[in-house]
């Protein structure tokens, strides 16, 4: 099986958990709540936290978000990071507050207001997320790129790094988000030739949780197969506990980061001899609580099926009321059709243990 060659960055902290170098890739999201409202703030945090959430961001837009802080960093079981938008007097008072990390946008910011950040956060020890998106290009940069193409938004990241690394402040996140899947992924292929830095990658504004998910999937999984990306999130319209899985999804698909069993399944086709959606479906639902990284192919015909499922930890092809179990490429038994599922799912425990 091929394997992704995963691009160098400069590990950077947030709170307990390291992104960049050898880190695996940090999966996030943001509350959706008004982070003044404390109690409703953390419950969504735990069910996030829940689902598998490393990294939490909540807005700070105002001095009632920040008020609100102290309480959330208390009590969050994950880093914490402050997501300001034009207010530095908001950015300094998530820093105080304990933020894990800070969120700018400086093409939103006073290039003093962005200073000022960059030096509480230095004298803190905490890391800066540097966004550029699409829609806060300076209009210099707009004009010089006929519109904010993927060299636009380079060339905003590369002015703000400049700035931060004259200040010595290169406890540095970067992200260059679009809406436009092309431009996203033209550039951050860009800014991961030209910058050290971690990336944090995303498609904004993407759509709902149907139409959100294959969005994010064109324009993320290119970077992850060319090995681009320290930390992810999946912006999905409602409720944000569905980005997680999401983003656990594009990672296991892309063969990035594999914490559960990837099941992998032939089309429904004329030629399948065994019902492999209800197999599918019940492997499934057997094995959602099994933290393993094991491909899993269930195959339904003697076409493509006994290849497809030697290639796996663990396989059936089946027809003809039966089907034939592989264990990494070899042939372990004959099973009838009635208990493939209790038999996959036996061996699949099985080879996790070991």
């Amino acid at each position: 099986m091929e394997h992704v060659t995963r691009r160098e960055t400069t590990p950077v902290r947030i709170g307990a958990v390291a992104i960049g170098g050898t880190h695996p890739i940090a999966v996030q999201s943001m509350t959706t709540t008004p982070t003044e409202d404390v109690a409703a703030t953390m419950a969504q945090v735990l069910r996030l936290a829940a689902a598998g959430c490393e990294i939490v961001r909540v807005a700070v837009p105002h001095p009632k978000a920040v008020r609100a802080l102290p309480a959330l960093v208390a009590e969050c079981p994950m880093p914490l990071v402050a997501d300001i938008h034009f207010r530095a007097d908001c950015a300094l008072g998530a820093i105080e507050a304990g933020a894990a990390k800070i969120r700018i946008n400086p093409g939103n910011m006073e290039p003093d207001a962005f200073l000022r950040v960059l030096d509480a956060a230095g004298a803190r020890g905490i890391a800066v997320r540097i966004g550029v998106n699409s829609g806060s290009v300076p209009m210099d940069l707009i004009e010089a790129f006929g519109g904010p193409t993927p060299d636009a938004l380079v060339e905003a990241a590369a002015r703000y790094v400049a700035v931060a690394e004259r200040r010595g402040f290169t406890s540095i996140v970067l992200s260059l988000k679009s809406s436009d899947t092309l431009c996203n992924l033209r550039a951050y292929r860009r800014a991961a030739d030209r910058f050290p830095y971690p990336l944090h990658i995303g498609v904004t504004e993407a759509g709902d949780a149907d139409y959100g998910r294959i969005k994010s999937a064109a324009g993320l999984g290119g970077l992850l197969l060319d090995g681009i990306g320290d930390t992810i999130r999946i912006s999905l319209v409602g409720d944000p506990v569905k980005e997680i899985e999401a983003a656990y999804d594009l990672l296991k698909a892309t063969g990035r980061r594999i914490l559960t069993p990837e099941i992998v399944a032939c089309p429904t086709c004329a030629r399948r001899g065994i019902d492999v959606e209800a197999i599918v479906a019940e492997v499934k639902a057997a094995l959602k609580d099994l933290r393993a990284p094991l491909r899993i192919a269930i195959c339904g015909c003697v076409v493509n099926g006994p290849g497809e499922a030697r290639e796996a930890d663990l396989g059936i092809a089946g027809g003809g009321g039966e089907g034939v179990l592989f264990r990494r490429g070899k042939t372990l038994m004959k099973v009838p059709e009635s208990k493939l599922v209790e038999t996959l799912v036996a061996e699949a425990r099985k080879l996790a243990q070991e």
